[in-house]
């Protein structure tokens, strides 16, 4: 293929992806709010609240690699399609377990929606399918950006969730999951009709990749992906700053909606401070995709780490003021979209290209499973001591990266 074709094809995904990236993360934003709020309401439990983050964060981890790996085998397209479809089938099953207070239904539906969030992740890799290098942290960062129209309103469903159940009878959270699930499903549909060609096939075939030694790469992916890791000191990097931006982010968001609610704030209060923290870690993807294509990986990074730090002190010094703690949540969105953007960004640079698919899908499925850990792990810690206790223990998990970072950035052979 020529490089104007593939031009135009990159062109045309980053429309595509653009567009289904709306409709997908509202459905995919209602569970960090909306999702935990119902958790707790059905159980009466504050740890079973946080539990509900890991149901979602726990299947995004599980689907990350079959996911990954049916893109491997089959194309983008219809992995990003399946996965906003099975996420879809997760939002309509909360809608009865809503209505009438399941406990199972609930967590099914809250693990069946982390599919939505793992290919939301898959998205933004598909946009550097064809990109230049020195190109690859804008394309990814044009997908993150756009993902903040849906992700801004998926908090906030409760408002047309309540329309339609004083219209209907369904209960104010049934109602936002019956919009969740009709977005999702909106974007599987826009995926699987528009996205052709498909551009990791292309990718494929203008590296010359033989079609049939595919599956058996595949069946090795969760290996290569370990061996990526140990050989490949940069991809290595870029992994750590994602994990550790995915830890830290989820913990505080987490508890976040509890902590607000347990000290006088509202539904709505909860909806927009939500909404702020996640506006703050899409809005300026556009800036962190640039400054790290134009800057260097490392310096973008590090930025990142300093917003971080910002963060964890604002929220930990002000614990009971709410513009404090929304202060702290828009600096902890800023600092995620710093490290994770760049973060992606110098990992789909430096990966094994042939192996592009299933590595991406492991990383992905590593970050997700890195979350659930936190936030299970993050309600019992803020149970037993409070909001400012998390945010130290989160500005410890910071450490590595900010050593990896700081004092050693030539172990780690990152040139940008």
């Amino acid at each position: 293929m020529d490089e104007l074709t593939r031009d135009k094809v990159q062109r045309r995904t980053l429309w595509i992806l653009s567009i289904s990236q709306i409709f997908g993360t509202i459905g995919v934003g209602v569970a960090p709010s909306i999702g935990i709020l119902l958790a707790e309401e059905v159980t009466s439990n504050e740890a079973w609240a946080g539990l509900a983050r890991t149901a979602s964060t726990l299947g995004a981890a599980l689907l990350g690699i079959p996911l990954g790996n049916l893109a491997a085998r089959h194309g983008r397209r219809i992995a990003l399609a399946s996965g906003w479809w099975l996420a879809a089938l997760g939002g309509l099953l909360l809608v009865p377990a809503a209505q009438f207070q399941l406990v199972v239904p609930l967590f099914a539906g809250l693990l069946m929606i982390g599919s939505g969030s793992a290919i939301s992740l898959q998205a933004r890799f598909a946009a550097t399918d064809l990109a230049s290098d020195d190109h690859k942290g804008r394309s990814l960062a044009l997908i993150v950006w756009v993902g903040t129209i849906g992700t801004v309103l998926g908090p906030n469903l409760g408002i047309p969730g309540r329309i339609i159940g004083d219209a209907t009878g369904l209960h104010i959270y049934a109602g936002a999951f019956l919009i969740a699930g009709a977005a999702m499903a909106v974007a599987g549909l826009l995926v699987f009709v528009l996205m052709r060609p498909d551009p990791l096939l292309v990718n494929r075939s203008s590296n010359q990749l033989v079609a049939s030694a595919i599956p058996t790469r595949q069946r090795r992916g969760i290996k290569r992906f370990a061996v990526e890791l140990r050989l490949n000191a940069p991809a290595r990097y870029a992994v750590v700053s994602i994990l550790s931006a995915q830890v830290v982010m989820v913990a505080i968001m987490t508890m976040t909606p509890i902590h607000v609610t347990h000290h006088g704030g509202s539904v709505s209060l909860v909806g927009v401070t939500i909404s702020l923290h996640i506006l703050g870690m899409y809005a300026l993807a556009p800036v962190v995709g640039y400054v790290a294509d134009r800057w260097g990986y490392r310096r973008s990074i590090a930025v990142g780490l300093a917003i971080f730090v910002a963060s964890l002190l604002v929220g930990g010094v002000h614990p009971v003021n709410m513009g404090w703690i929304m202060t702290s949540l828009i600096l902890l969105g800023v600092g995620w979209s710093f490290i994770n953007v760049s973060g992606s960004a110098l990992f789909a640079t430096v990966i094994n290209k042939q192996e592009r698919a299933s590595v991406q899908g492991g990383v992905d499925a590593l970050s997700n499973l890195c979350g659930a850990t936190a936030a299970f792990a993050a309600g019992p810690l803020m149970a037993l001591s409070s909001f400012s206790a998390l945010t130290v223990v989160a500005g410890i998990v910071l450490l590595p990266l900010v050593f990896m970072t700081v004092v050693a950035p030539q172990r780690m052979a990152v040139k940008r």
